[in-house]
């Protein structure tokens, strides 16, 4: 089932923050992001080149132990017009940074691989999901790329039961062995997530193959990435949801991180 292998996320790092950057070089950074309440397109740009910033410190560093400290030399330009080109260094500095670092080398990281090509596999998709908000900003249709929607799905997933640190609505996902299955209805991705009392998490493939599900969330990929994100409520025209609502309420009002 997981295809990341196959894709270059550092390479998608870099188109996604070109493209991320040039929406907003010249926008009006004050306006208000609706897929993000109280924030404005500055907010958001900082964010993300933060978060460039802060997980090339950790690639650098091949941290083995959770980080005591998240001070990182941000240098943030004074004026949010400056903010665009800020976002593209951030990025060539990243860059930088995987070319030099052995992807596969064991690192402390908060989700399920413990490997550094966890922190850019991460970084793609905080990238992503925060370039359609830009475009949702600024009332522009967004696009994304059939396999990195599909691949965000299953990181996504596969993480999202490590994620209580700082999404702690997750420790509601509890259930006796109900399950949900979510499928892309354009591509061969699958994936089935049992509730458990003491958790949830993926069920591996092949055990999964036979096992039904009392709930099924059925959409494109990348339709289905946005839904998981929080960014498409269950309710589009593109989204089938069936089965147990109360399961999918459950769901859906505990997963967004």
């Amino acid at each position: 089932m997981n295809t990341a292998d196959q894709l270059d996320h550092g390479a998608a790092v870099a188109a996604e923050t070109a493209r991320f950057a040039d929406l907003v070089r010249g926008a009006d950074m004050a306006a208000p992001v609706p897929t993000c309440p109280g924030w404005n397109l500055a907010d958001l740009v900082r964010h993300a080149g933060s978060v460039h910033r802060w997980f090339s410190v950790l690639l650098r560093q091949r941290i083995q132990a959770p980080p005591t400290s998240r001070d990182v030399d941000l240098r943030l330009p004074e004026r949010t017009e400056d903010y665009a080109d800020w976002l593209a260094q951030g990025a060539a500095e990243t860059a930088e940074v995987f070319a030099s670092t052995d992807l596969n080398a064991p690192m402390w990281v908060w989700g399920a691989d413990g490997h550094a090509r966890f922190w850019v596999r991460r970084m793609l998709f905080e990238t992503l999901v925060h370039r359609v908000d830009a475009e949702r900003t600024l009332g522009l249709p967004s696009a994304v790329d059939r396999a990195l929607a599909r691949d965000g799905v299953d990181e996504f997933l596969v993480n999202l039961p490590f994620a209580g640190l700082f999404a702690p609505k997750v420790a509601n996902l509890r259930g006796a062995g109900r399950s949900i299955r979510f499928e892309c209805t354009d591509t061969d991705g699958s994936w089935l997530v049992r509730l458990r009392p003491d958790g949830f998490g993926v069920v591996p493939d092949g055990a999964a193959d036979e096992e039904p599900a009392e709930a099924v969330v059925r959409a494109p990929a990348a339709d289905l990435l946005l839904l998981l994100y929080g960014r498409l409520d269950r309710s589009a025209a593109t989204v089938a949801a069936d089965g147990d609502d109360e399961l999918l309420d459950l769901w859906f009002a505990n997963s967004e991180f």
